[in-house]
């Protein structure tokens, strides 16, 4: 049975869970009503309550240790121009705390005793994110500027004492500091002197406040997780657990018990570990979790540490949060994001495969076929990821469904330059070594036409942000591959890219791209706009007019160049969506003219 791409959409997504202070209440995020919202349970598969009814899309959730209330965050259409609000979880009023709409907000979380918040903003300047402190009653400017930075600053958590905060500073997406700032003396401690690119991610404080648990890839070419002595104040971090083939990409400390949820990325797939701190680099181990396989995050301890929440989510699983007992790893599903009717026996599993590329290394992708006996060649929709420092992993897409279910297959290219394979590879797409990135693309859909179920005069290229350059670019330099692309957010002018992008994200794409001052003229030769006249398929643009990522005019400048050369070009655009559709009503619109785009041309 086939079903309207509208019944996929509405395919529901619960995440982003934790628990209230007490324990015995969960807060979660739930599109069920078209964008994502906040609502509240008391024990598993109860019947809900609705907390937010908010047009826009709710970012995260945070409880209140001491009280019930909790704070979110939400943008106004999809600017990402983040505000906070407190939510009285006791008689439902909604108290705005920022009221700064020109300013981004980074949440940095509750001190211990729920009087006062950190977060991150760029108030005082655009380009640049200070630390802020500010009291659960307080709005707008009555939040204390504590530390004035110069860079993109983000608060990591209070220290058990409340004394200190926090502070990690990404001078790239695989070069990081982390720092310790005194609140009573005002002072910023450094503590990750580095040489080089060093990634310090997922940062916690440890149960006594002297040292940090975190990921790294310091001395390694995978990310290990660590320890690091703020005593010792030489920057050495000890090794934990080793990283070793596969990341180790994410760590979660419970500071009062000692316990720990660490995940490691395994070709896409997350494996978990819980343990407990026996020492300062000693664990033991509980259980594995009986959890369903594919991509796991969000880790959230209840106020006692016996269990943890968790998002998890498959190819042919939609998300859903699920509690974790710590000592048994016994888990439990609590939400019941529904499927819109869809039998879940229908969606189906994608096929790990890896594929040699121009210089040899191997590529891996998802790469999967409509269920039954297929009849005849079919279609393909090749889908790239977004980043670039990003990776396709084995989590739930309603669109993708929605292709097999049509009778499309469906191929998912972690091209060079994504992340999950350690940092050498991540670093192959740098700067001048960008287009081999589409050299590889173009050896995936080789490798598709030598499938005797694939239509080779049948595949289309379809990616959003980064994933849209890579469209643009293959349509430009392999036009012959192709049947028809879709660009979905998608860069179209290194140049005009980053000239127009967010004063706050530009240094740091610099670093992956190149900068504006350096090397402007080898951003122009890789930029598809320049190479427009050699695109032959019809494509598909779709952007958001609020996007501060990817301005609307790398939509409308490769549009214009290719309607003046009479190539079958179709625009649409949503004015209240940002860099990619968060309403409902514009994802139905959006994927609906995509599915119609594709059954013209392919």
């Amino acid at each position: 049975m086939t079903y309207d791409i509208e019944r996929y959409l509405n395919v529901r997504n619960a995440g982003g869970a934790a628990f209230g202070p007490e324990g015995d209440r969960l807060s979660f995020l739930i599109d069920t009503t078209g964008t994502a919202q906040v609502w509240t349970l008391d024990e598993p598969g109860a019947w809900p309550v609705q907390r937010t009814f908010e047009d826009d899309r709710i970012t995260f959730a945070s409880w209140s240790p001491e009280r019930p209330e909790l704070v979110f965050g939400m943008d106004e259409g999809g600017n990402e121009r983040e505000q906070f609000f407190r939510l009285d979880a006791e008689d439902g009023t909604i108290h705005p705390l920022t009221r700064l709409p020109d300013a981004k907000h980074r949440w940095g979380g509750w001190s211990h005793d729920g009087e006062r918040f950190a977060f991150a903003s760029n108030r005082r300047d655009e380009a640049v994110f200070d630390v802020y402190v500010q009291g659960r009653d307080e709005v707008g400017d009555d939040a204390d500027l504590v530390h004035e930075g110069d860079g993109w600053l983000s608060v990591g958590g209070w220290s058990p004492e409340d004394d200190r905060l926090l502070v990690h500073e990404a001078h790239s997406s695989f070069d990081h500091d982390v720092y310790a700032l005194d609140l009573d003396a005002g002072e910023l401690t450094h503590l990750t002197p580095h040489e080089g690119e060093v990634r310090y991610q997922s940062v916690n404080w440890g149960p006594d406040g002297e040292a940090l648990y975190l990921v790294t890839d310091d001395g390694s070419d995978t990310l290990y997780l660590g320890r690091l002595d703020l005593d010792a104040g030489d920057g050495e971090v000890e090794q934990v657990v080793e990283g070793g083939e596969w990341n180790v990409d994410g760590v979660q400390v419970d500071e009062d018990s000692g316990r720990l949820v660490y995940s490691r990325n395994v070709d896409g797939d997350t494996d978990l570990t819980v343990a407990e701190l026996t020492g300062p680099t000693t664990l033991r181990t509980f259980p594995t979790p009986n959890l369903p396989d594919g991509v796991k995050g969000g880790v959230d301890f209840d106020p006692e540490g016996e269990r943890f929440a968790i998002t998890v989510s498959g190819s042919s699983v939609n998300p859903n949060v699920y509690v974790v007992a710590v000592e048994t790893g016994g888990a439990t599903r609590w939400t019941n994001a529904a499927t819109a009717g869809i039998p879940r026996e229908t969606f189906v599993e994608p096929q790990l495969i890896h594929y040699e590329t121009f210089d040899g290394r191997s590529i891996p992708a998802f790469f999967s076929l409509p269920q039954g006996e297929v009849g005849g060649e079919v279609p393909v929709v090749v889908d790239v990821h977004g980043g670039p420092e990003s990776q396709r992993r084995p989590s739930f897409n309603p669109v993708k469904q929605y292709f097999l279910n049509r009778g499309y297959a469906y191929f998912e290219p972690n091209v060079r330059g994504s992340t999950g394979y350690g940092r050498a590879y991540t670093h192959l797409d740098d700067v001048e070594k960008r287009m081999d990135s589409v050299r590889d693309l173009r050896a995936g859909v080789e490798w598709l036409h030598d499938r005797d179920a694939v239509d080779p005069d049948r595949i289309a290229a379809m990616g959003g942000s980064y994933g849209g350059f890579m469209v643009l670019a293959a349509l430009t330099e392999y036009p012959d591959l192709w049947a028809a692309g879709i660009d979905i957010v998608g860069i179209a002018n290194f140049v005009t890219f980053l000239e127009n992008t967010g004063d706050w994200r530009r240094e740091l794409r610099e670093a992956e791209y190149g900068s504006l001052e350096e090397d402007r003229e080898f951003l122009e030769s890789i930029s598809p706009i320049n190479h427009v006249g050699k695109i032959e398929a019809p494509l598909f643009v779709l952007h958001g007019a609020n996007d501060p990522r990817v301005p609307l005019g790398e939509a409308e400048q490769i549009v214009e160049e290719l309607a003046e050369r009479g190539v079958p070009v179709r625009k649409l655009v949503f004015e209240d969506e940002g860099h990619g559709f968060a309403k409902l009503e514009n994802r139905i619109e959006a994927y609906r003219a995509v599915v119609d785009f594709l059954d013209e041309h392919v």
